[in-house]
């Protein structure tokens, strides 16, 4: 194929589109509380606006670096291990609100949780290309690939955030199953992970009351359903049309975490179903073009590459919705390139920009 002269502008169109839209939100859903609890109305947004800014450099930035010099051990293996140590240095920090998810410095946090889903994907791209025709192999394929990102998972569960490391998991399974893992295997895995999340749903404290609050949550609508409930409130209020942008009463101090986890019920209360379904577009749009670098690749790295980097951003919107609607029970997991969190915006931009590169191959 011809190489293309430019990236997908679909794609960039999208992804820009997404991070000033997470900028809007993000100052609708955050200012009232960043005036009460900081002094200012700005403080968020502002935070956020930086992240994104540094991520955009960093996506114009990658984005013209060719995605193939990432295939490289040397450069996977101290990347990988890097992140493990951070994953591990969370735990010397103080926890804040009962999780050690973050590693702090001087005027800013690294969650370096953020950072083991794209090295999870990296890693696999570079191994499973050379081992599609063994991948049912489980000694020399199965289990060396999924040794790694499992160590990350277990890193993340202690934390704790089960969240995530469902994501990373849906995202490892989903690259095994495209590089052609069979439903034998696929199966066989979700049977060993069973006992363990029974466990960590089922037999932790408070995970328990969350499960039994999302399947009735108006049994204590001002306690242990207080978010579910008031999320939905949100969601019906805001009707076709919604109330306004601005205009949201949930985020007035009854939807909890409006500018992070539940920044979706905002939008829909303040730009109702309308608004809603425009998000969902973008995203479909955003894993349309994603998923047609990787199918249209011809080189298997690339394609694992695309199809990991799309499915990290395709999972984490999957969650966060349905959370949002009740269809999931709570989870701390963000609406990527909108939710407040400086992290998340900045790797998610940087991932892009890896994707984006991919695209100039395509015709």
């Amino acid at each position: 194929m011809a190489k293309r002269v430019g990236v997908d502008k679909w794609l960039f169109g999208t992804v820009l589109l997404l991070v000033l839209f997470g900028l809007v939100s993000v100052f609708s859903a955050s200012a009232v509380i960043a005036k009460a609890t900081l002094g200012s109305p700005y403080a968020y947004v502002i935070k956020q606006a930086g992240f994104a800014l540094a991520g955009m450099i960093a996506l114009f930035v990658l984005m013209r670096v060719d995605y193939r010099k990432y295939n490289n051990p040397k450069l996977i293996f101290p990347l990988m291990a890097i992140t493990g140590l951070l994953l591990l240095a969370v735990f010397a920090w103080g926890g804040m609100n009962g999780a050690h998810r973050w590693v702090r410095f001087p005027g800013m946090t690294l969650e370096p949780s953020e950072m083991a889903k794209p090295m999870i994907v990296l890693f696999l791209a570079w191994f499973l290309q050379t081992r599609i025709h063994t991948i049912d192999n489980l000694k020399e394929t199965i289990l060396p690939a999924m040794l790694p990102p499992l160590v990350f998972i277990a890193l993340i569960l202690k934390e704790p955030d089960l969240g995530t490391a469902l994501v990373c998991a849906a995202v490892m399974m989903l690259m095994l199953f495209l590089a052609g893992l069979q439903m034998k295997w696929v199966a066989a895995v979700a049977a060993a992970a069973s006992p363990v999340l029974y466990y960590m749903l089922f037999h932790v404290s408070w995970r328990a009351k969350r499960m039994f609050v999302f399947l009735h949550p108006e049994a204590d609508p001002r306690g242990s359903g207080f978010h579910i409930m008031q999320s939905l409130i949100a969601v019906g209020t805001g009707g076709i049309r919604g109330l306004g942008l601005m205009e949201g009463r949930q985020k007035l101090f009854y939807l909890p975490e409006p500018h992070t986890d539940f920044i979706f019920a905002n939008i829909s209360e303040e730009l109702g179903l309308i608004g809603a379904i425009c998000v969902l577009t973008a995203f479909c749009i955003l894993g349309y073009r994603g998923m047609r670098a990787a199918f249209l690749s011809t080189d298997p790295f690339a394609r694992f590459l695309a199809f990991g980097l799309t499915t990290i951003i395709l999972v984490q919107a999957f969650f966060n919705m349905s959370v949002v609607l009740a269809l999931l029970p709570t989870k701390g997991i963000p609406l990527p390139l909108i939710s407040s969190g400086g992290t998340s915006v900045f790797v998610t931009l940087a991932c892009m920009g890896v994707l984006l590169n991919v695209t100039r191959e395509i015709d």
